[in-house]
């Protein structure tokens, strides 16, 4: 089937930067749409920051400046350049992609396993 593996958490001082990679793999068609999720302890996951394959990107509006959402078609590989961190980006950050597999014939949401960002000095 398809399958998302994240890379690139850690524990980062305030004010530094942490780039986030998600690699799909498998049967894919193409990749409709992503995303990255985070979760911190006690709270709501929320959506950080989408991208569209038209190109259309958002933000919440805590990380809008500071982070950015890329991807390399080539690669099936999206990215989250995290900038400017401070403690209240620590949290869970899963990244999620709407795919087209198995030829096209199906289509849904896919989830990496998930990677934690430690924002403190």
């Amino acid at each position: 089937q398809v399958q998302l593996v994240e890379s690139g958490g850690g524990l980062v001082q305030p004010g530094g930067s942490l780039r986030l990679s998600c690699a799909a793999s498998g049967r894919i068609f193409s990749i409709n749409a992503m995303g990255w999720y985070r979760q911190a302890p006690g709270k709501q996951r929320e959506l950080v920051a989408s991208l569209t394959d038209g190109g259309i990107i958002d933000y919440v509006a805590s990380v809008r400046g500071r982070f950015t959402i890329s991807r390399d078609n080539a690669k099936n590989t999206w990215y989250l350049q995290m900038n400017s961190l401070k403690p209240e980006d620590t949290a869970v950050y899963s990244c999620n992609a709407h795919i087209s597999y198995d030829s096209g014939n199906y289509r849904r949401d896919f989830w990496g396993q998930g990677t934690q960002v430690i924002v403190s000095s």
